[in-house]
This record gives structure tokens, sequence and C-alpha cells, in this order.
């Protein structure tokens, strides 16, 4: 068995040499070392949860609904399209002499003539109030009354409204449109003694 052989001085200092620039391998420390202990890694934060969404509230479903069944819905009456007519015309800008429109809002002034376009379809009442409106200026008379009727009324037989009188609705306004327009100094709704809202006061300008 060969003895160890002792290294030379020069061999001892490039062994140190190269003893000093080796490193571990990864993993794995040198033979006698201690690994100093590295720091200690953070806790992990517990994740945050977002809350949920609000759920929105669930639609009411509608009530069950046959064909022909009314709706309940407290709709009382038959619908009349027209009446904001008749309130146009009391809210109007008063264009005749006042003590006489207070007079006739009282009912105390008597019409000169009348016309009843009650049973008459559109096309001949527009004929029948053209003439009678012209008639009466050219006569030189003032006031006149034209009676349209309120328009019938029945139960509902359908979720539309239906207009409740069409010459009530209609009748005005041929009277603010030519050629019946230039002849009429005022409009309004006749006084309960002279029909109310089925009828009109009709005013006309003096013939020049």
């Amino acid at each position: 068995m060969s003895r160890r052989r002792s290294l030379h001085p020069d061999e001892h200092a490039l062994w140190e040499q190269v003893a000093r620039s080796a490193r571990a391998l990864p993993g794995r420390a040198r033979s006698g070392a201690v690994t100093p202990p590295g720091p200690k890694a953070a806790p992990p934060k517990p994740a945050t949860l977002k809350p949920a969404p609000a759920k929105p509230a669930p639609t009411p479903l509608p009530p069950d609904f046959a064909i022909g069944a009314a709706s309940g819905r407290g709709i009382a009456g038959p619908h009349d399209l027209a009446r904001p007519i008749a309130e146009a015309l009391r809210d109007a800008p008063v264009a005749m002499d006042r003590r006489q429109f207070q007079r006739l809002s009282r009912g105390r002034l008597t019409p000169e003539a009348r016309l009843d376009l009650h049973g008459m379809t559109l096309a001949r009442a527009q004929g029948a109030l053209t003439g009678f409106i012209a008639d009466a200026w050219s006569r030189g008379l003032r006031l006149v009354l034209v009676i349209t009727g309120k328009g019938r009324t029945g139960a509902e037989d359908g979720p539309i409204p239906r207009r409740t009188g069409a010459l009530r609705h209609e009748v005005p306004l041929w009277l603010r449109r030519p050629p019946l327009a230039p002849m009429i100094l005022d409009l309004r709704p006749a006084h309960q003694r002279h029909g109310g809202d089925g009828a009109l006061y009709v005013y006309l300008r003096r013939r020049r």
C-alpha cells in the first residue's frame, strides 16, 4: 500500500485557490459548510372574494287572460277623446265683447238660429254646416247654435280607445278652418239650457 504523498507548498496554494473559487451545485451544499437560511417567504394573502351581484327582483307575471275577457284595470266608462276639444274651447282667449261673453256663459243670450246635425254623416254634416254659417253671416246674425250631440255611449269591447261622437269632435275643427273661420269671432260650448257639451255657440263677426 502506497503512502499518501504530501502536497508541495506550491500545490497546496493552488488547491486553496481552486477551493475558494468553487461553487456548490444547486440544491447541494459544500461538505462541511453551513448554508445560511434565506428570508422567510411571506404567507400568501387570502383571496378577496367579490360579493355576488344582487339578483334583480323577478318580474311579476301578468294574470291569466282570456280572449274577450275584461281587463279589470279600473277603466270606468267609455273613453272620450273629444273632451279635450271642449276644454280647449272653454280655455281659449275671449274674442267677443266681455259683457256679451258673460251673458253667453250664463245662458242669457238666445241664439238667433240653430242647426241640428244629429244623424248626419260627416260628409253631409260638413256641407250643411258650411251653408248654415254662410247664410247666417250674410243675414247679419251674431249668435247661432250648432247641435252636434254627445255621441253614442256603450260598453267597451276592446283595448283601443274609441272616440265617442265624431261630429262633436269634427265640427269645432271645421269652424276654425277656411272657409268658415273668417266669418266667426268666437266659439264656445253651449250652456246646459241650450244643450251643454252636445252643442256649440257660434258668435259671428259683423258683416262689413
